[in-house]
């Protein structure tokens, strides 16, 4: 009986870690399935605790984790938006539950490998299936509508070129711990097969500007100590290499800087960045009326609604369920100026973290919260379903792989060299 607890408990977690890279659909009922799993061996009495409760006790972020759901789930009292769409909402934020999930679940450095090995497996297999689209070779496990033309498998090209731009971070910080030359050189080759899944198949301007950061900071945690002022001119030099280099880039920089013209003498034209110019004033405007306790969970578009009904007449209704394509002002209408600060300081609760970790989990999960928090600044990537997911169970494998390696004297963490 215990060795089939264990083995349903583990395949929960391969599941989970494998989500990563599959459908949305997958992804739920992976993230059901850890969270109950979680509950049952934190609730399940005589059982031996997990090594990392201690890691759930003492860490940052699961407590973050905490306080952003109570937040989120005490804003229920007061939000303007319909009752049945605030639930909805605060159950899209539960995806953040999936880090403590992962940290009381998986027991030890052999577990947590495991779910490491996997997670690389499927983010391996994602980034090769958009090269056989792109070869216009039939993958017939994608289930995006444009899978042949914008070459994503499961969402979009918007939410697959971010995640590339992550995952080639992610492989080119942990090949260190591959345990022989040949993975060492697949996780190099994999990490560069993503970044051209970045610049050479996908359009997203977030997912460039990501991967201009995720190259910078590699760039920059591979010189002395003594290079690192002047290494902060490297971000503008790769985005102009990747500029005069890539058609995408250009076609899509050049594109919004055209969008910001037509924005600046004309604000109701109906461009990607005028759209998001409008939706971050109004944004603003909405935060400035309740800068204490914000709106509520889910009440954007309500609030956003409401304000431009009093200015006028002739507008589109938006949805309910729409957001304004940054994270920060979307949790800063829901819930006052406290909503931007406790983002802010889940990003930084993950970093303090991951300090305490082996420089190569380090390097690459700093990479991941790096990357999240320039997602956020363009796109309410933690609110949509497949990116914020994606986000919160690379964080989640990244911490738990790392507090189980940090006894390892061969991945020992060096402080000076950060």
């Amino acid at each position: 009986m215990a060795s089939d607890r264990f083995s349903f408990r583990l395949g929960v977690v391969l599941f989970a870690a494998a989500s990563a890279g599959l459908s949305v659909a997958l992804i739920s009922i992976a993230k059901v399935l850890l969270v109950a799993t979680a509950l049952v061996v934190l609730l399940t009495k005589g059982q031996r605790r997990p090594p990392t409760n201690s890691a759930l006790a003492t860490g940052w972020t699961p407590r973050l984790v905490v306080l952003i759901l109570m937040a989120f789930a005490c804003s229920l009292w007061w939000t303007s938006a319909p009752m049945d769409h605030a639930l909805g909402v605060l159950g899209k934020y539960g995806k953040f539950l999936t880090i403590p999930a992962l940290l009381v679940v998986v027991r030890n450095r052999t577990e947590a490998s495991w779910a490491l090995v996997v997670y690389a497996g499927a983010q391996a297999v994602l980034l090769l299936s958009s090269w056989l689209l792109y070869f216009q070779v039939p993958v017939p496990w994608a289930t995006s509508r444009a899978a042949m033309t914008s070459y994503a498998v499961f969402s979009s090209y918007l939410d697959q070129g971010i995640m590339s731009a992550v995952v080639a971070a992610v492989f080119w910080h942990l090949k260190s711990l591959a345990p022989s030359r040949g993975l060492y050189y697949a996780a190099l080759a994999l990490s560069l097969v993503a970044l051209g899944n970045v610049f050479l198949l996908f359009t997203g301007r977030t997912g460039h500007l990501v991967g201009v950061a995720m190259i910078s900071l590699a760039i920059v945690w591979s010189l002395p100590k003594r290079y690192r002022l002047p290494s902060l001119l490297l971000p503008p030099m790769i985005f102009a290499a990747a500029f005069f280099t890539f058609d995408n880039v250009a076609q899509r920089f050049s594109g919004a800087k055209n969008e910001l013209s037509a924005y600046a003498v004309k604000p109701e034209a109906v461009t990607s960045t005028g759209v998001r110019l409008s939706f971050w004033k109004t944004s603003v405007e909405l935060i400035a009326r309740e800068p204490l306790k914000g709106s509520g969970v889910g009440s954007w578009a309500t609030e956003y609604n409401t304000i431009q009904d009093q200015k006028t007449s002739q507008r589109e209704v938006l949805q309910v369920g729409s957001n304004p394509h940054q994270e920060f002002l979307m949790w800063g209408v829901q819930l006052g100026l406290g909503g931007i600060l406790l983002l802010s300081a889940f990003l930084l609760a993950a970093c303090r973290d991951l300090q305490k970790l082996p420089e190569p989990v380090f390097n690459a999960g700093f990479s991941v919260v790096m990357a999240l928090a320039l997602s956020c600044l363009f796109n309410s990537s933690l609110y949509d379903a497949y990116i914020g997911d994606f986000f919160c169970l690379s964080l989640g494998i990244l911490l738990t792989y790392g507090i189980h390696s940090r006894s390892v004297r061969s991945l020992s963490v060096q402080p000076e060299n950060r």
